[in-house]
């Protein structure tokens, strides 16, 4: 039986954060899991970038939840993310 992969983004843990850059106005998005699936070797909490969420997969998951019908929403994600890092401020 073959299993379905695992798309990050089509789960109700994995969340958009802000991530503040040299400046305190000034920041990127960050996509977070907030079950902590996403670990560096060195044990350290993994933060992906917004643009590239809809290509996070993982084989199994005991933390995922799904969040809605896959397929429509991850091409439609696909389609409407930026394709690199947008540079956002507080300031209006």
């Amino acid at each position: 039986m073959v299993k379905e992969k695992i798309f990050c983004a089509n789960c109700l843990n994995c969340i958009v954060i802000r991530q503040y850059e040299s400046e305190p106005d000034r920041y990127v998005l960050r996509v977070r899991c907030m079950k902590k699936k996403w670990v560096k070797r060195s044990g350290e909490e993994k933060l992906y970038k917004y643009f590239t969420v809809a290509r996070r997969i993982m084989d199994d998951c005991d933390g995922y939840a799904e969040a809605g019908e896959l397929y429509p929403y991850i091409k439609n994600l696909r389609k409407e993310l930026p394709i690199k890092d947008e540079i956002y401020s507080t300031r209006e």
